[in-house]
């Protein structure tokens, strides 16, 4: 009998078996909603002011809490006052952004604040050697390259706050042929900070600013509400060849951007506290808008 048992007992589980590989089979699972992934994924990547992994970032001598982005959209209310009057024109080597003081390179970028071509090269030349001198932690580091690889941007005083003292100055170049883009910061005479980061990394479109950008035009969280002011602000970011001009509001002030091999950079002076972030408009050639940061899903449209 036991053997009659232990055969019927065998025949049970295979046909279980085969039932449920049939179940397993039929089971089809809900496609996926990629555009809503898509959209989520941009705006969480936008979020972040040092990407790992897919965005080359290297933040140095930052301590925790420094420019931290809040999540979620904000909408764009009462703090943005009646833009001034902006002075200037893109594409040109004499455009200057409204509230700026000083010269464009050779190549359009814009030198503030009294920053000649000299201190900003050297500037450059002592964040590249900076990285270079830094540990790798038994890790392959990627060499940035020498000075001269790269094409200025802008370079204009950067103010301290609460978490990182002392006021400075940042240099923004961008590598020729590569579009890696660094952010470096001088203080004392001495680089103290190194941003970098690839476009190939962040969304696309017709404009989009600076993944890591914000650290240009805010101060630290810690210091909400009470900015050191009158505060110098510039705002980079990407832009396509069909866009003929870029204008940024921000607080009290706006600007005419800089168009300049692919990239925009627009600068001002603000004199009083804001909460929402500068607001970017992008139009053709025949004056038509064809961006608005109000209306991208990827944009952080609230400070922290």
């Amino acid at each position: 009998m036991n053997g009659v048992d232990d055969q019927r007992d065998f025949g049970f589980e295979e046909r279980m078996r085969e039932l449920l590989a049939e179940d397993a089979h039929s089971v089809q699972p809900s496609p996926a909603p990629y555009p809503a992934i898509r959209r989520r994924g941009l705006a969480e990547r936008r979020q972040r002011v040092a990407v790992t992994g897919a965005v080359l970032a290297t933040l140095a001598a930052v301590p925790v809490g420094a420019y931290a982005v809040a999540g979620g959209n904000g909408a764009r209310g009462a703090d943005t006052a009646a833009p001034r009057p902006s002075v200037g024109a893109p594409r040109t080597p004499t455009a200057q952004a409204s509230g700026t003081a000083g010269a464009d390179t050779a190549s359009g970028g814009q030198l503030l604040d009294g920053v000649t071509a000299e201190q900003a090269a050297d500037g450059l030349e002592k964040c590249l050697a900076y990285d270079d001198a830094k540990p790798s932690g038994g890790l392959e580091k990627d060499y940035l390259g020498d000075a001269g690889d790269y094409r200025m941007l802008l370079a204009m005083r950067s103010t301290g706050d609460t978490n990182s003292p002392g006021d400075g100055i940042y240099v923004v170049a961008v590598k020729e042929k590569t579009d890696v883009r660094l952010i470096c910061t001088i203080k004392g005479g001495e680089a103290s900070g190194i941003n970098v980061s690839s476009p190939d990394a962040g969304p696309t479109g017709l404009v989009v600013s600076d993944i890591n950008g914000g650290k240009l035009y805010q101060q630290s969280f810690l210091d909400k509400g009470n900015w050191k002011l009158p505060f110098r602000w510039g705002v980079i970011g990407t832009v396509e060849p069909s866009v003929a001009k870029v204008t940024v509001s921000y607080g009290d002030g706006s600007a005419t951007a800089t168009l300049d091999h692919g990239w925009f950079v627009a600068a001002g002076i603000l004199n009083r506290q804001v909460t929402v972030a500068p607001h970017i408009k992008g139009f053709d050639a025949t004056g038509r808008l064809v961006y608005d940061s109000d209306t991208d899903e990827t944009y952080e449209r609230t400070l922290p």
